[in-house]
Protein backbone atom coordinates (compact mmCIF):
# COMPACT_ATOMS: atom_id res chain seq x y z
CA UNK A 1 0.00 0.00 0.00
CA UNK A 2 1.02 3.37 -0.82
CA UNK A 3 2.38 6.00 1.82
CA UNK A 4 0.90 9.59 1.93
CA UNK A 5 4.09 11.62 2.34
CA UNK A 6 2.84 14.94 1.51
CA UNK A 7 3.43 16.26 5.21
CA UNK A 8 7.58 14.94 4.71
CA UNK A 9 7.61 16.83 1.72
CA UNK A 10 6.10 19.95 2.69
CA UNK A 11 8.06 20.02 5.75
CA UNK A 12 11.07 19.61 3.57
CA UNK A 13 10.31 22.61 1.12
CA UNK A 14 9.50 24.33 4.40
CA UNK A 15 12.58 24.10 5.92
CA UNK A 16 14.50 24.89 2.46
CA UNK A 17 12.56 27.93 2.59
CA UNK A 18 13.03 29.23 5.84
CA UNK A 19 17.18 28.52 5.20
CA UNK A 20 17.52 30.33 2.02
CA UNK A 21 15.08 33.10 3.75
CA UNK A 22 14.09 34.58 0.11
CA UNK A 23 11.30 33.03 -2.33
CA UNK A 24 12.12 29.84 -3.73
CA UNK A 25 10.39 28.90 -7.69
CA UNK A 26 7.98 25.68 -7.66
CA UNK A 27 11.17 24.32 -9.99
CA UNK A 28 13.94 24.94 -7.22
CA UNK A 29 11.66 23.10 -4.35
CA UNK A 30 10.73 20.54 -6.90
CA UNK A 31 14.41 19.83 -7.28
CA UNK A 32 14.44 19.83 -3.75
CA UNK A 33 12.50 17.14 -3.39
CA UNK A 34 12.69 15.33 -6.19
CA UNK A 35 8.89 15.98 -7.35
CA UNK A 36 7.48 17.54 -10.39
CA UNK A 37 6.82 21.46 -9.86
CA UNK A 38 3.11 20.66 -10.49
CA UNK A 39 2.92 18.86 -7.36
CA UNK A 40 5.02 21.66 -5.44
CA UNK A 41 2.44 24.23 -6.66
CA UNK A 42 -0.58 22.21 -6.11
CA UNK A 43 0.73 21.56 -2.27
CA UNK A 44 2.11 25.00 -2.32
CA UNK A 45 -1.24 26.05 -3.07
CA UNK A 46 -2.97 24.95 -0.16
CA UNK A 47 -0.56 25.81 2.38
CA UNK A 48 -1.47 29.60 0.70
CA UNK A 49 -5.06 28.70 1.40
CA UNK A 50 -4.51 28.50 5.02
CA UNK A 51 -2.09 31.76 5.28
CA UNK A 52 1.31 29.73 5.80
CA UNK A 53 3.01 30.34 2.75
CA UNK A 54 2.75 33.60 0.02
CA UNK A 55 3.78 33.61 -3.51
CA UNK A 56 5.14 36.11 -5.71
CA UNK A 57 5.36 36.15 -9.77
CA UNK A 58 7.81 37.69 -11.25
CA UNK A 59 11.88 37.80 -11.56
CA UNK A 60 12.56 37.58 -8.15
CA UNK A 61 9.42 35.28 -7.72
CA UNK A 62 8.39 32.51 -6.14
CA UNK A 63 7.09 31.07 -2.50
CA UNK A 64 7.98 32.00 0.67
CA UNK A 65 6.90 31.48 4.61
CA UNK A 66 4.22 33.71 5.30
CA UNK A 67 4.21 33.30 9.14
CA UNK A 68 6.86 32.64 11.93
CA UNK A 69 8.28 29.00 12.46
CA UNK A 70 7.31 29.16 15.93
CA UNK A 71 3.66 29.38 14.48
CA UNK A 72 3.27 26.59 12.45
CA UNK A 73 2.75 23.31 14.14
CA UNK A 74 2.94 19.85 12.34
CA UNK A 75 -0.92 19.41 12.57
CA UNK A 76 -1.87 22.49 11.22
CA UNK A 77 0.41 21.09 7.87
CA UNK A 78 -1.35 17.90 8.42
CA UNK A 79 -5.02 19.63 8.48
CA UNK A 80 -4.08 22.38 5.59
CA UNK A 81 -3.45 19.09 3.36
CA UNK A 82 -6.70 17.55 3.54
CA UNK A 83 -5.63 15.16 7.02
CA UNK A 84 -5.09 12.61 4.94
CA UNK A 85 -5.20 9.12 6.80
CA UNK A 86 -2.14 8.35 9.34
CA UNK A 87 -2.50 4.79 9.08
CA UNK A 88 -2.31 2.71 6.49
CA UNK A 89 -4.00 -0.37 8.42
CA UNK A 90 -7.99 -0.61 7.84
CA UNK A 91 -10.62 -2.75 8.37
CA UNK A 92 -12.42 -5.68 6.66
CA UNK A 93 -15.65 -4.99 5.72
CA UNK A 94 -16.63 -7.95 3.29
CA UNK A 95 -19.20 -9.51 5.31
CA UNK A 96 -20.76 -6.76 7.48
CA UNK A 97 -23.67 -9.11 8.96
CA UNK A 98 -21.03 -10.99 10.28
CA UNK A 99 -20.77 -10.67 14.79
CA UNK A 100 -17.21 -11.13 14.13
CA UNK A 101 -16.25 -8.90 11.23
CA UNK A 102 -18.53 -6.46 13.33
CA UNK A 103 -16.62 -7.10 16.52
CA UNK A 104 -12.61 -7.09 15.14
CA UNK A 105 -13.94 -3.72 13.50
CA UNK A 106 -15.57 -2.08 16.89
CA UNK A 107 -12.22 -2.48 18.70
CA UNK A 108 -9.76 -1.99 15.73
CA UNK A 109 -11.66 1.81 15.11
CA UNK A 110 -11.19 2.18 18.74
CA UNK A 111 -7.43 1.32 18.84
CA UNK A 112 -6.93 3.30 15.23
CA UNK A 113 -8.80 6.73 16.81
CA UNK A 114 -6.89 6.35 20.27
CA UNK A 115 -3.83 6.53 18.26
CA UNK A 116 -4.83 8.72 15.92
CA UNK A 117 -5.72 11.10 18.64
CA UNK A 118 -2.29 10.79 20.36
CA UNK A 119 -0.39 11.23 17.09
CA UNK A 120 -2.06 14.11 16.31
CA UNK A 121 -1.61 15.70 19.91
CA UNK A 122 2.23 15.04 19.37
CA UNK A 123 1.55 17.04 15.85
CA UNK A 124 0.08 19.92 17.58
CA UNK A 125 3.45 20.31 19.97
CA UNK A 126 5.71 20.38 17.00
CA UNK A 127 6.45 23.49 15.58
CA UNK A 128 8.89 24.41 12.08
CA UNK A 129 10.59 25.82 14.81
CA UNK A 130 11.41 22.20 16.47
CA UNK A 131 12.26 21.29 12.94
CA UNK A 132 14.63 23.88 12.10
CA UNK A 133 16.64 23.76 15.07
CA UNK A 134 16.85 20.00 14.68
CA UNK A 135 18.32 20.93 10.90
CA UNK A 136 20.89 23.52 12.62
CA UNK A 137 21.75 20.82 14.95
CA UNK A 138 22.56 18.37 12.72
CA UNK A 139 24.18 20.60 9.92
CA UNK A 140 26.63 22.24 12.76
CA UNK A 141 27.66 18.31 13.61
CA UNK A 142 28.08 17.07 10.15
CA UNK A 143 30.09 20.42 9.02
CA UNK A 144 32.40 19.35 12.39
CA UNK A 145 32.74 16.02 11.19
CA UNK A 146 33.69 17.12 7.70
CA UNK A 147 36.42 19.03 9.32
CA UNK A 148 37.74 16.75 11.24
CA UNK A 149 37.83 13.83 8.43
CA UNK A 150 39.68 16.60 6.21
CA UNK A 151 42.37 17.20 9.14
Amino acid sequence: MKRDSRLSSVLHALLHMAERGEPLTSEHLAECMGTNPVVVRRTMGLLRNVGLVQSAKGHAGGWSLATDLKAVTLRQLHEALGEPAVFAIGNRNENPDCLVEQSVNAVLDEAFAEAEALLLDRFGAITLADLSAEFSRRHTAHVKERKRNAS
